[in-house]
């Protein structure tokens, strides 16, 4: 079954391992989340469990806001996901989830919106390859071929210019080095998406056996 947490990625550090290994990590803080709603078959067709994340000024959230957070007595959240895959069973509405869930070693897969990089070429884009530089070339950066002569028209999937980055990623197998339960950290080995202070979504790993 999956068992996941709402964090903020705070940024990159370096930690060294018992044998003097240099390890970067990410360091995502996880507030204990609190599950606001269970979703069941019998209502709604499906297992999920929605956790919010982030306590939200009063002010800012609006009635139909205030009315779902009071129902398992907690502050308004910021952030609410679904969790699919778990034992609704195990979890009760207005309990919180903390980073205890995972321990040192666990694998993990982390969700998050990468950075957004605006407009770029197919070079940058795609990691397409430049023509020659050279005196007399007309193909440096261009995005090269449309394709064939017989559609008479650019196939789908071109790879063309465009906006890059801003979208929904997920990283898989990276494995946490070390949960602090005092400050409520994940230091997760290596690189995951989005900018600092932007909401991850850390679950056990979906291709671990």
């Amino acid at each position: 079954m999956t068992k996941g947490i709402l964090g903020k990625k705070i940024g990159m550090t370096q930690v060294f391992a018992e044998n003097g290994e240099l390890i970067p990590v990410t360091v995502i803080e996880a507030a204990p989340n609190v599950v606001v709603q269970k979703r069941t078959v019998e209502t709604d067709g499906y297992e999920a469990i929605q956790l919010g994340f982030d306590d939200l000024r009063e002010k800012l959230a609006n009635k139909p806001k205030k009315g779902h957070f009071e129902k398992a007595n907690t502050a308004p959240k910021r952030y609410t996901r679904e969790l699919r895959d778990v034992n609704v069973e195990e979890y009760e509405v207005g309990q919180e989830v903390k980073v205890d869930i995972f321990a040192e070693g666990d694998v993990i897969d982390v969700t998050g919106t990468s950075k957004g990089k605006g407009f770029q070429g197919a070079i940058k884009r795609h990691n397409q390859s430049r023509g020659p530089m050279s005196h007399g070339s007309h193909y440096h950066r261009s995005p090269g071929s449309m394709g064939p002569v017989d559609p008479n028209r650019v196939m789908k999937g071109k790879a063309l210019p465009g906006q890059m980055g801003g979208e929904r990623v997920t990283v898989q197998n990276l494995s946490i080095v070390k949960v602090d339960t005092e400050r409520n950290l994940l230091l997760v080995k290596g690189n995951v998406p989005g900018s600092k202070k932007s909401l991850v979504v850390v679950k056990s790993g979906v291709k671990v056996k």
